[in-house]
């Protein structure tokens, strides 16, 4: 099943020279995973709540890619070069198959309250 990392970046006051690298970086350290950025940096439109910050958000072929990617030795000798200058949170979620149902859902929540 499809997976998703989902990374909430806060605004840095500026860009430093490392976060520039580790741009020019990452896609190699995700290219052996199946990993391919969705949304990346774009503008948010917030319609409810705050949301300061980015949004960027990768798939991957399935949650283990998704791991393996994170826990990667390439990708943790990159990691700090972001992680140092921008502040933000990152996790890793299985997405939804296409036979989801929202209702069937509601119904095993309800029955579990």
């Amino acid at each position: 099943m499809t997976a998703y990392g989902l990374a909430h970046l806060r605004p840095a006051d500026t860009l430093h020279e490392e976060v520039f690298r580790y741009l020019e970086r990452i896609q190699a350290t995700l290219d052996p995973y199946g990993g391919k950025f969705v949304v990346h940096g774009s503008p948010v439109e917030v319609m409810e709540g705050e949301w300061p910050g980015t949004l960027v958000v990768i798939e991957f072929p399935s949650l283990d890619a998704a791991r393996e990617w994170y826990d990667s030795a390439a990708y943790r000798e990159i990691l700090r070069m972001r992680a140092d200058h921008i502040p933000g949170d990152l996790v890793l979620v299985d997405g939804c198959g296409p036979d989801h149902d929202s209702a069937a859902l509601a119904a095993v929540l309800r029955a579990a309250a």
